[in-house]
């Protein structure tokens, strides 16, 4: 059984979440601020978050980003605001969905469901991905090159995962923005390419990126 954590400030909205997660047969734990979710996270073993924005004494930015310097737990947001820098921002703390209140019961529990899908589907893939001397510690958020390690942005280690992922396929800018970024950029696929720029400059020797003019990026590069 899967073990939630809620994290929701909101004593009517929190219980209501209690009892249809509950009903759908998962584990729940409850949370009323950040300070008693890192408690309760750091006490205990959750397979996914379920977290609230806007939080007395931590707000939900807080925990998540607190959260992700330590694990990779799966981790939805819940907010109020319907606020695009918002929801960047949480999809740049790397947190895996993003739901406005207020929400369809239902839809929420179908976003769990396919968020749980994701992570178990995750933890079946090996650890670690080997390209000539580059090794990415897919656990860690580590790059190395030979045994030197190299020091990457969050975003510029999922866009040497991707590719590497899909060697020898092209990934074309909307490719990049729609996995990584998970929302359209509007036409703003130069932020790919400033990415791709600095993540070269870090790989130096070890840079095995390929530009396909007018198309994307790939990693099937011959010597």
């Amino acid at each position: 059984m899967s073990k939630i954590l809620i994290v929701e400030d909101d004593l009517s909205i929190q219980a209501l979440l209690h009892d249809f997660i509950q009903e759908a047969g998962y584990s729940v734990e409850l949370a009323a601020d950040g300070v008693e979710a890192l408690a309760k996270y750091s006490e205990q073993s959750f397979d996914l978050i379920l977290l609230d924005i806007m939080l007395p004494k931590i707000d939900g930015f807080g925990v998540c980003e607190v959260i992700r310097q330590k694990s990779d737990v799966p981790i939805i947001m819940l907010t109020a605001l319907d606020d695009e820098g918002d929801q960047l921002k949480g999809l740049d703390l790397q947190a895996d969905d993003y739901i406005t209140k207020p929400f369809s019961m239902p839809v929420l529990l179908r976003k769990i469901a396919a968020v749980l899908r994701r992570s178990s589907k995750q933890n079946d893939m090996p650890q670690t991905i080997t390209y000539k001397n580059l090794i990415l510690d897919l656990e860690g958020y580590k790059v190395y090159i030979g045994e030197k390690s190299i020091d990457l942005t969050p975003r510029e280690f999922e866009i040497l995962r991707e590719l590497l992922t899909h060697k020898g396929r092209i990934l074309t800018r909307q490719n990049l923005l729609q996995t990584l970024w998970k929302y359209e950029f509007f036409g703003e696929e130069r932020i790919v390419d400033t990415h791709i720029k600095n993540l070269r400059k870090k790989l130096g020797a070890a840079d095995y990126i390929e530009t396909i003019r007018g198309v994307g990026y790939r990693i099937d590069k011959e010597d």
